[in-house]
């Protein structure tokens, strides 16, 4: 795990570099034909990825995002009509999108422009769909998570009219290389429940999958209102995003009952709560401090 983490920074400079032309094109071509609905598809982590998408897009482009439901399309042939125009965007971070690749075609077939994230470029889902996006990896595949919510954040950043967003994206890869910093290691113990509020929810959804796939309990929650059972630890992913104000009373309330809190964050009103403090020492934008967020706990659960 360490090696990947180590190479994510670069993996990401790469795919921004290289994949830039063909995100301009794909941003002007876009704008002039606003969609109305975007469709994501994928599995595994490729789904997290997707979520990312829907929340970036709806959030900031207004655009409604609707998931489909591979099994439904395998099993009973489902398949949702969209209006004209739509956007399908399909990932596969893994090789793990040849379920896609039919879903894709069709929706091709019917009109809609169908866009891959694909960390294979010979994979099945390059192949059937209209333009592809690369993720560079250059055989860290661990990163293949990280490198989708970026290459995704770049489009996003170049789908807004406002600047700011694609002013911050150059600034990506030396921050993730900062996040990297930081001798501070995760002990999970028998596992943990992670907090991910707004943008970072797809992130908090990883971390617990990584951490199952470890054999531990985990699970990942986007608010404090969903039912949390005592008895773990609970992690909390939080950047510059405006949230932290009306999550503080929530965290103060779980201290005072005995929660173990575990806070990573840029934020020091957030770290002070904490019983392990695990500092970020940088953030970028609300939409890009998941990223920094993703792979500074990758990088502290291999420390530990």
């Amino acid at each position: 795990m360490a090696s990947w983490t180590a190479e994510a920074p670069g993996v990401v400079e790469r795919l921004l570099k290289e994949n830039a032309p063909e995100v301009r094109s794909l941003a002007r071509f876009l704008r002039r034909r606003n969609p109305a609905l975007v469709l994501a598809a994928a599995r595994g982590r490729g789904g997290l990825a997707a979520l990312y998408a829907k929340h970036l897009l709806e959030a900031r482009l207004l655009w409604p995002v609707l998931p489909l439901a591979l099994p439904l399309f395998a099993l009973y042939g489902a398949r949702p009509k969209a209006p004209f125009p739509s956007l399908l965007l399909a990932y596969d971070l893994a090789g793990e999108g040849a379920g896609a690749a039919e879903l894709v075609r069709a929706y091709r077939g019917e009109g809609a422009l169908t866009l891959a994230f694909v960390g294979r470029e010979e994979s099945p889902l390059a192949g059937a769909a209209e333009a592809v996006l690369p993720l560079h990896l250059g055989g860290a595949e661990g990163a293949g998570f990280l490198a989708g919510l970026a290459a995704t954040a770049q489009l996003a950043a170049h789908l807004l009219e406002e600047p700011r967003l694609r002013e911050a994206l150059p600034a990506l890869p030396e921050a993730m290389a900062r996040a990297l910093e930081g001798e501070e290691g995760l002990e999970v113990g028998e596992g943990l429940f992670v907090l991910g509020p707004g943008f970072a929810y797809p992130v908090a959804l990883e971390a617990a999958l990584r951490l199952k796939e470890a054999g531990l309990r985990a699970e990942g929650v986007a608010a404090l209102e969903e039912l949390f059972p005592a008895g773990l630890p609970l992690l909390v992913l939080v950047g510059r995003d405006g949230v932290l104000a009306g999550l503080i009373p929530a965290l103060e309330g779980l201290k005072a009952k005995g929660v173990p809190l575990f806070v990573l964050s840029p934020e020091p009103e957030a770290l002070a709560l904490a019983d392990l403090p695990l500092p970020l020492p940088v953030a970028l934008a609300p939409e890009l401090d998941p990223i920094l967020l993703g792979l500074g706990f990758h990088a502290r659960l291999a420390a530990r």
